[in-house]
């Protein structure tokens, strides 16, 4: 008997425990001001710009030129990006900074005599480097918004490359893993050619100098002068296309972003050449219907639900998307609820749609992971969210010692070799071909939230084509599940993208019943190849109107604010 009240109350004991509420996690709250980034430094720079009186798009332009310096890895001159504006007063709009194809590109310069796809000729090396936008990108949007001097936005950048940054544990791993690359990519030793271990200091002095001639010659410098003259020289001396001419006829490209309601939210993300705002659009409508929020977070049926319209956006993206300035994009059809209804009447929580049952291509796309993300909100309530990259980690691995940076891969994101014709005559993959001054798709997702007419959130993450689906559970983890900023970057992320047909899961992350549930509905589940699934930064903005900073535990990220 003893024995008995002993296990009733051992077990109303756990039952108890279990029933234990953990108290929330929370990022940084501040009151004015906040900036997250991908390194400390970056984010530190861009708050003081901030506490200066400077305004978001000052503030972006410094963090983007920190992150150059900070944040190699992906942080970047030699590569774009994507930028998504909110403005105090409501005013929305995007800034296009994505690299170009040079003049000499073509659409089969990455196959063999025998149409087969070259290995490494569109990832390694000068072949793969695109005509870069980010420093047009800095100039564009101060010379439309900014409100501080350019020598104060670009000094604080210039500074930190003297006086050098400290690598970090994560770093140090990186710099040693992609060592080999840097060996067979460039010609003569570089700067990452030396085992940078945790807490040395690395100095980027080149680079400096890069940015001073910049700060004094203004845009023109890197696109026209002589760090131009010296780029295009550097290129082609390593076997690459892209020359003066394509450097001189580089230009930004404002665009109206992709808007659009999802419950009592209106969703702001870029439109294309990137097709994060449009896949987003599509998942997000598809899966309004159902009651995520009665079924529970990463529950079986919630993770069906997303898995299946992840699927069928992302077989619409590699038919459909690519640079609007070449193709026609039927966004309209594409993101009404009507189409996209009838996109989802097949499926069954019964069991999986295979992926060879949903129509368009049979081309996959492959997209490189490492990117950067930071957003940022101002004083005055300006907020601003970008995405920018050099694609691969560390891009093309080829690294300029004379002006002090990686170039990037962005060839890559082009269909190398599109696919065969679909049900419709159309060959998949064809709008995202290569050609001349052609932007490449991307799955870029800067995206601004706001309820009730006002600010709620600024979000975007790195990740390749695992982008969309991270700021998607980001946003779905604040507003269905209730969740603080800091506890919806964290929480565990799964993927689908159409093709491969699997389901990617960040692996110790999901339980093995409900992993052995989606393999009996016929799911192909893949921990292996998804160990970090998105990096994302986010700002929350909360009832009260402090700001939460939500900063991704998955890499060096950090929030700063006031």
């Amino acid at each position: 008997m003893k024995q008995l009240i002993y296990t009733i109350l051992l077990l109303t004991l756990y039952v108890s425990c279990k029933k234990t509420v953990e108290p929330s996690k929370t990022g940084l709250i501040t009151k004015n001001a906040m900036v997250v980034s991908a390194r400390v430094e970056a984010s530190k720079i861009g708050s003081d710009i901030l506490k200066k009186g400077g305004n978001a798009f000052d503030a972006m332009a410094a963090t983007q030129l920190a992150l150059a310096v900070a944040y190699p890895y992906a942080g970047n001159i030699g590569g774009g990006g994507f930028m998504v504006y909110r403005k105090a007063n409501g005013e929305i709009g995007g800034l296009d900074f994505r690299e170009k194809a040079p003049l000499a590109a073509t659409t089969d310069m990455y196959l063999d005599e025998d149409g087969n796809v070259i290995p490494e000729k569109s990832t390694l090396g000068a072949m793969a480097v695109g005509v870069p936008g980010t420093i047009a990108g800095v100039f564009a949007v101060h010379e439309k918004f900014g409100s501080l001097s350019i020598e104060d936005i670009i000094k604080p950048a210039i500074e930190l490359a003297y006086r050098g940054v400290i690598v970090t544990k994560k770093q140090e791993e990186k710099i040693a893993h992609y060592m080999p690359l840097f060996k067979r990519a460039n010609k003569y030793s570089t700067l990452f050619h030396k085992p940078w271990k945790k807490n040395d200091t690395i100095k980027y002095e080149a680079l400096a100098k890069t940015l001073t001639r910049i700060m004094t010659h203004g845009k023109d410098e890197f696109y026209k002068g002589d760090t131009a003259k010296r780029l295009a020289k550097f290129i082609q001396e390593n076997g690459g296309i892209l020359t003066e001419e394509d450097l001189a006829r580089y230009e930004v490209k404002w665009r109206d972003p992709v808007s659009f309601k999802y419950d009592d939210l209106n969703i702001i993300s870029m439109s294309p050449p990137s097709s994060g705002g449009v896949c987003l659009a599509q998942i997000m409508k598809m899966i309004e219907p159902f009651h995520l929020d009665e079924y529970g977070h990463n529950s079986l049926k919630t993770i069906q639900v997303i898995a299946e319209a992840e699927r069928r956006a992302y077989a619409d993206r590699s038919f459909y998307l690519g640079d609007p300035d070449f193709v026609d994009i039927p966004i309209e059809t594409l993101t009404q609820k009507a189409y996209l209804n009838k996109r989802m009447s097949d499926f069954s929580f019964k069991k999986a749609t295979l992926s060879s049952d949903v129509s368009h291509g049979d081309i996959q796309v492959i997209e490189s992971n490492e990117t950067t993300h930071y957003s940022i909100i101002d004083t005055f309530g300006n907020t601003v969210s970008v995405t920018t990259t050099i694609n691969g980690a560390y891009g093309s691995k080829l690294y300029c010692s004379d002006l002090g940076f990686f170039l990037n891969n962005e060839m890559d994101d082009f269909s190398s070799k599109p696919g065969v014709p679909n049900m419709f005559g159309v060959t998949g993959g064809e709008a995202n071909s290569i050609l001349p001054e052609k932007r490449m798709l991307s799955s870029m997702t800067p995206t601004i939230v706001e309820k009730d007419g006002k600010l709620l959130m600024s979000i975007g993450t790195p990740g390749g084509s695992t982008i969309i689906t991270s700021v998607l559970q980001t946003i779905l983890n604040v507003h269905e599940f209730n969740m603080t900023m800091q506890e919806a970057v964290d929480a565990p992320r799964f993927h689908h993208q159409w093709l491969p047909d699997e389901i990617r899961m960040e692996p110790n992350s999901f339980n093995d019943t409900l992993i052995f549930q989606l393999e009996k509905l016929g799911y192909s589940i893949n921990e292996k190849d998804s160990p970090v699934i998105g990096k994302v930064d986010g700002i929350l903005v909360l009832n009260d109107e402090l700001l939460e900073g939500g900063a991704d535990h998955r890499g060096d990220d950090t929030a700063v604010g006031f």
